[in-house]
């Protein structure tokens, strides 16, 4: 018994200290594992944490900076380039004409032989819309009047040019040796006439026999060429009376006929009926708005005379196409002007002009030389010349003309 007793002893000694054996092994396996584990693990996330982490911040930091450098550089030429460029180009073109125009000008008066009205209409278009500006003129425009001598102003400079009526007056002006000379004409038919009440016949001069006339003192010429012009003398007549420049006289019948210009619609709309018998349409071929220079003018400055045709001409063309506008330029001009009566005068002005056959002559301001010569000989044979009857050269000239249509 005691000695199997010792054998179990012995064996359960054994037992206990292999298994203690196998608790050491097993525990330092454990150990050895937990410590492998901790390197891998170490070791894994290191690169995975550090790759990002780096990674990240370079590939933000060019994608933030980049833009932030590109957007001024983009901004910078944007502002710069209007900025500099747009004002610099625009304040010599506003500054340049300012600046240049006034230096250039030339002051020119235009005396007139009379009153302003629609007899100036194309200058005063053409002033109003600044094309004597643009042929270097400066235009004043200087009223007549019976108190003024047109002639002597411009003849002694202190106006550079002239309108006259009639072209009589010119001629008359010549024969006396007033240095002037007709560069143009503006209204190649003269619009006077005589006028009657409409159950007074005045188809011709032969009309106007045994009946009295009423004319202005200064119209008194144009009665005698009318007559001459039909082999009439005044002893043909009832009377020659002088009147002056209201139509009275007519409406209260002390005078069968009355005279006057056909665009004098105001005195006119006094006898809605009535019969009328133009100068040029009773042989005596005249012309009216006579534009006329000094010598000196003429021959020394032809230029400006060029200009201000250029431009008197583009102001009558618009006129004819535009009266209505026109005349309210006019009135703008002299407010004292009525417009339907001007307008009224207006278009029948132009109608005598576009009837008148201008383009045939040769366009705005031309005239017919066998015209002015016949006038001259009607005159001559008048009486109307103190001394010689003056050579057409010496009254007219188409030089000014020639040199502005070209």
């Amino acid at each position: 018994m005691s000695c199997a007793g010792n054998a179990t002893d012995g064996r359960r000694k054994r037992g206990r200290g292999a298994g203690l054996a196998l608790s050491v092994l097993v525990l330092m396996a454990l150990l050895a594992a937990a410590c492998g584990g901790d390197d891998d693990d170490s070791s894994a996330p290191q690169p995975a944490v550090a790759e990002p982490a780096v990674a990240e911040p370079e590939a933000e930091e060019p994608a933030a900076e980049e833009p932030a450098v590109e957007e001024p550089e983009a901004e910078e030429p944007a502002v710069a380039e209007p900025a500099v460029a747009e004002p610099e180009a625009e304040e010599p073109a506003a500054e340049e004409p300012a600046v240049e125009e006034p230096a250039e000008l030339t002051e020119v008066n235009y005396q007139l032989g009379w009153l302003a009205d629609n007899g100036v209409l194309g200058e005063v278009v053409a002033k109003r819309m600044g094309w004597y500006g643009e042929e270097g003129i400066e235009l004043k425009i200087d009223p007549g009047g019976p108190s003024i001598d047109g002639v002597a102003q411009v003849a002694s400079g202190r106006a550079t040019i002239g309108q006259l009526s009639s072209s009589p007056s010119a001629m008359l002006a010549v024969s006396q040796g007033i240095p002037l000379q007709v560069f143009a004409v503006g209204t190649p038919e003269h619009p006077y006439a005589f006028f009657a009440k409409g159950d007074t016949p005045l188809d011709s001069p032969d009309d106007m026999r045994g009946l009295v006339v009423g004319v202005q003192a200064t119209g008194v010429i144009l009665v005698e060429a009318l007559l001459a012009a039909n082999d009439m003398t005044r002893d043909d007549l009832g009377s020659l009376e002088t009147v002056g420049g209201d139509i009275t006289p007519l409406l209260t019948d002390q005078v069968d006929v009355f005279t006057g210009w056909v665009t004098n619609v105001g005195q006119l709309s006094q006898v809605p009926d009535r019969n009328t018998l133009r100068l040029w349409d009773a042989g005596v071929p005249l012309y009216a708005h006579i534009y006329y220079a000094s010598t000196d003018t003429i021959a020394n400055n032809p230029e400006i005379l060029e200009g201000w045709l250029r431009a008197t001409a583009r102001g009558w063309a618009f006129a004819a196409a535009n009266p209505e506008e026109a005349v309210q330029l006019l009135i703008d001009e002299y407010p004292d002007l009525e417009f339907d009566s001007q307008l009224a005068g207006a278009q029948i002005l132009l109608g005598i002009k576009e009837n008148a056959g201008v383009d045939a002559l040769g366009g705005f301001g031309w005239f017919d030389l066998d015209v002015w010569q016949s006038q001259i000989d009607r005159w001559d044979a008048l009486g109307q010349f103190d001394a010689e009857a003056p050579a057409l050269e010496d009254v007219v000239t188409t030089a000014i003309l020639e040199a502005a249509s070209s």
